[in-house]
């Protein structure tokens, strides 16, 4: 299974980074308005990736919501996705498989309880950040600024163009 995680935080990397290119050029000033609920958009998934992280390490997060007050800039949220972008590919490729299935209780940002296990947890963490970079990509296409192309089968494709060759066996990933 953390083979799967490779992969599956691999394209999330990949696809946070070209809707980060994509938002860069939209217009401080005439598009401010949608460029700020994308970014307050981003800064969530950040966040609550950051307080999933703290329960897969058992540390205190320290957040009581699930966003942030303040408003980051577009290049400091860049620079903190990035960087947990490569804590969770970092952590996929290092954590025992065996404890994938470790139960993991744990108190949400509004008080109530959870408990979901490593495997689940990280599972949350690609879909909720997937979710929201789909949002975005609709605030981008309101702006008629075309969206990333973030879709699993174009990151396999483009990170390893072997498999569109039909003459020979393609590589493939195993997910297990």
């Amino acid at each position: 299974m953390s083979g799967c995680f490779l992969t599956l935080y691999g394209y999330h990397a990949w696809a946070n980074a070209d809707l980060f290119g994509k938002l860069e050029k939209l217009d401080p000033d005439t598009q401010k308005t949608e460029r700020h609920t994308a970014i307050r958009l981003i800064n969530h998934y950040y966040v609550v990736a950051q307080i999933f992280a703290a329960h897969l390490t058992g540390k205190t997060h320290g957040y009581t919501s699930d966003n942030t007050a303040d408003t980051p800039s577009l290049n400091e949220l860049r620079a903190a996705v990035s960087a947990s972008d490569r804590w969770y590919l970092d952590y996929v490729q290092t954590v025992p498989p065996q404890q994938l299935s470790d139960a993991i209780r744990f108190d949400f940002t509004d008080g109530d309880k959870g408990c979901m296990s490593r495997a689940e947890m990280l599972t949350h963490v690609i879909l909720h950040g997937g979710y929201h970079r789909g949002e975005v990509g609709r605030i981008l296409s309101q702006l008629s600024t075309t969206p990333p192309w973030d879709t699993f089968a174009v990151y396999l494709h483009q990170t390893e163009p072997a498999r569109r060759l039909h003459e020979k066996e393609p590589p493939v990933t195993a997910w297990t």
